[in-house]
């Protein structure tokens, strides 16, 4: 039996989770949860990261009390940074990516370049939320920063640095960031240069499944992790969800990663960049054992969660399961919205957004928490059958099943609903996905996993999933041409 300690941070929540594995198959447990979020400081939003890594520490040391653990590895959200100079902790506090700084920084980078030339020298689709235009921001008004620091790390790899003193960009974490590229395998130099940002902050960079060494002195006597390997595993959250899909072989499944974002692609061989993809904004991040995550970032359950953070602002609704079950006894394909209009990627009065789209376009504008939950819900769904449809014509592939792993694949409102709207099989589950791949990665690295089929074949023995059939009905084939006429920013 071999324990593992999975570092899992969201940007609503971080959780340290043991992972246990023994004759082939796979135990989780959650050890330490603790709340993540944006703070407001100055009129900006940042992330508390001093914060998260003491409460990182606490968790680390609740892991060492279920005996040896073999080793320890931290995958997180994406595009988010931190500065660093020499050994010192940090040099402010990281800016999360829905301050509107980076909303500005991406208009004022498309004056210098093109999309299409920042496309053809990353493979990345361009979204003002990625690392390249956050960085371009600094250069533009924070230029001191940038010149006295000497590394930049995405949070993940931050996280490792500070339990090993080693600075290591993960393929994976970085992959997403607009600043790698993506079919060289290295730093995007003529798109950072043009854009005047510094070359020396760059860190080298490592894969996944790598041993970096032991912890700190002081943490390994704080935790009582002396003799844990520290590895790299997939850094970025989702990338680390991928791999643990409990996929077969074949190239007839896509891949969802539900939560705060919807992630919807496919598992390439190698990058695919041209103009087509480009205009469909169509994205290639680094997947584990040399393979390409050809996907698109969509707005996901942040739609909902807004709403839910506000009826609970009020003391209206207590948790999620409640919402579901009002949004059940709510009309169906009543009122509908475009999740991928820019208004609902923005923080703040979301019920109203919803409520001002509906009627602008002449719906029924929902009122009640379970209609404004239906209508969030039904919507995404019907984004994803664009998007599957499009993932068709852009590949060649015929899609069938539709894998949903995270933490929205509990919602079973919104799996019904996306099997009756794209008419594929959905396949649910597992809900820690993220953590499991995290894991079964470190167990590559510690070689008791051979590769990425053994992983998945693992998964499919240890974590049930729950199968929804599409139900055809003439409504969704309405509600998806209504859909498509839909206007958005």
């Amino acid at each position: 039996m071999s324990n593992y300690l999975a570092i899992d941070l969201g940007a609503e929540s971080g959780r340290i989770i043991l992972g246990t594995l023994k004759s082939g198959k796979f135990k989780m447990k959650e050890i330490h949860r603790f709340a993540n979020g944006a703070i407001t400081a100055n009129g900006t939003l940042r992330w508390d990261i001093i914060r998260i890594f003491r409460e990182i520490r606490i968790g680390l040391a609740k892991g060492s009390k279920f005996g040896p653990i073999k080793s320890v590895a931290c995958d997180s959200w994406g595009v988010d940074y931190v500065m660093l100079k020499g050994d010192g902790p940090l040099l402010s506090l990281p800016f999360t990516y829905r301050d509107e700084r980076s909303f500005k920084s991406y208009e004022n980078a498309m004056k210098r370049f093109s999309q299409r030339e920042i496309f053809e020298g990353t493979g990345i689709a361009s979204i003002s939320i990625n690392t390249l235009y956050q960085l371009f921001d600094d250069a533009l008004n924070r230029p001191e920063i940038l010149n006295f620091s000497d590394k930049f790390l995405l949070i993940g790899d931050y996280i490792t640095w500070l339990l090993t003193g080693k600075a290591r960009a993960e393929e994976t974490l970085i992959s997403g960031s607009q600043c790698w590229d993506t079919r060289k395998r290295d730093w995007a130099w003529p798109v950072i240069k043009k854009l005047g940002i510094p070359k020396h902050i760059f860190p080298k960079a490592v894969k996944p499944g790598v041993k970096l060494g032991k912890m700190l002195p002081y943490l390994a006597k704080e935790t009582g992790l002396a003799k844990t390997e520290v590895v790299t595993t997939c850094a970025h959250d989702t990338a680390a969800a991928v791999a643990a899909v409990p996929a077969t072989k074949g190239d007839d499944w896509a891949y969802l990663s539900s939560g705060t974002w919807s992630l919807l692609g496919v598992e390439l061989p190698k990058p695919l960049v041209n103009e087509t993809v480009r205009k469909a904004k169509y994205t290639n991040e680094v997947g584990f054992g040399g393979t390409s995550r050809f996907l698109k970032n969509l707005v996901g359950l942040w739609v909902l969660q807004e709403c839910r953070r506000e009826w609970m602002e009020k003391g209206e609704v207590s948790d999620y399961g409640q919402i579901v079950k009002l949004a059940l006894k709510a009309p169906s394909l009543r009122s509908l919205i475009r999740p991928d209009d820019v208004r609902f990627a923005k923080r703040g009065d979301m019920v109203a957004k919803v409520q001002a789209f509906c009627r602008e376009t002449k719906q029924p504008v929902p009122k009640t928490h379970g209609e404004i939950a239906r209508c969030v819900l039904e919507s995404l769904a019907l984004l994803y059958r664009i998007e599957m449809d499009g993932i068709e014509q852009l590949t060649g592939r015929k899609l069938k099943r539709l894998h949903i792993v995270g933490g929205g694949c509990r919602n079973a409102l919104l799996n019904q609903a996306t099997a009756d709207a794209t008419g594929r099989t959905v396949i649910a589950g597992p809900v820690e996905a993220t953590a499991a791949g995290n894991i079964l990665v470190q167990a590559i690295a510690m070689k008791e996993v051979s590769n990425l089929d053994n992983l998945r074949q693992i998964v499919r023995k240890s974590f049930a999933v729950v199968t929804y059939a599409p139900k055809p009905s003439p409504d969704w084939t309405a509600a998806l041409i209504k859909f498509n006429g839909l206007k958005r920013a």
